[in-house]
């Protein structure tokens, strides 16, 4: 069942949607609000969107809305599990957040000095205020590793050292040996 709504009232809107279809500060008149318990299909659709662009219907098992590094992580992740996936993202992928950032991927790699995935996991619960999952924070830290590998092995760019290793450095709140 589709229903269109066309309203300028913030009051018909809620009435319809059960919410305020935006913040109590600010109202944007919507072109047109589209509810359905059902696909969207594209010859449902056509009389409601411009004819400016053309719809094509596309079916996927998942749908990931991001393309930083989490994001072609789940999308590969899903695809290799054999998933029909397509992954949404406003920006090409290489502009996407993570690689925008330029701030780094954290792992206990030993790279550039003697490390261990424990002072990893000792810095992350200490910048948390002990209040973290420690369960999860155990867990990322000793696959942090594993996972940076895996990522370049997918082709994620990293900075090299001259040798030819991952490059790193340390981030704020980053010790050694336990806070040592």
């Amino acid at each position: 069942m589709l229903k269109f709504l066309q309203s300028s009232s913030p009051k018909a809107l809620r009435a319809a949607n059960g919410r305020m279809a935006a913040r109590g500060l600010h109202y944007a008149k919507p072109a047109m609000q589209v509810m359905s318990t059902n696909p969207l299909r594209a010859q449902e659709a056509s009389g409601s969107i411009a004819s400016k662009y053309p719809i094509i219907d596309h079916e996927y098992d998942a749908v990931v809305v991001g393309a930083g590094g989490a994001g072609l992580r789940a999308a590969f992740g899903l695809a290799e599990a054999g998933l029909n996936t397509a992954c949404i993202t406003k920006l090409f992928p290489t502009r996407s957040h993570t690689v925008a950032a330029q701030g780094g991927i954290n792992a206990a790699l030993g790279n550039m000095t003697e490390d261990d995935w424990r002072w990893h996991m000792y810095d992350t619960v200490k910048g948390s205020d002990w209040l973290g999952d420690q369960d999860a924070i155990h867990y990322m830290c000793r696959e942090a590793p594993h996972t940076v590998v895996e990522l370049e092995h997918y082709g994620v760019p990293f900075s090299r050292t001259p040798e030819g290793k991952i490059y790193q450095r340390a981030f704020g709140g980053q010790s050694l040996k336990y806070g040592k």
